[in-house]
């Protein structure tokens, strides 16, 4: 997972994906995860910028290709996640990066 930066006592929505790489793939089995602060059991999942799903699971098996983004009552919306549906996709870790990191990528098809 990953923790964005946020203002001092911001209530902050995180949204994150196992397996850990990106870009997402469908054919990946991908799961997506909406974390928060917010109540529970209130999910609201976005695709394509609209209203999906409501009162929905905090987690879920993707079964379409889009960009996703999930809320929970109190808290803000999550920043996007696209899962594409691509035959052959460089990925690389979903993760905070800093200049300097050594990172692994992963050629897939």
């Amino acid at each position: 997972g990953w923790c964005p930066l946020s203002p001092a006592g911001a209530q902050t929505t995180q949204l994150l994906v196992e397996p850990p790489w990106r870009p997402a793939v469908l054919w990946d089995r991908v799961t997506l995860t909406c974390q928060g602060s917010g109540t529970a059991g209130a999910t609201t999942w976005y695709k394509d910028r609209r209203r999906w799903w409501e009162k929905g699971p905090n987690h879920f098996t993707v079964t379409e290709s889009g960009t996703y983004t999930c809320d929970r009552t109190g808290t803000s919306l999550s920043p996007p996640m696209r899962i594409l549906n691509a035959r052959l996709v460089l990925q690389v870790p979903a993760r905070a990066l800093l200049e300097g990191d050594t990172v692994t990528l992963r050629c897939r098809r």
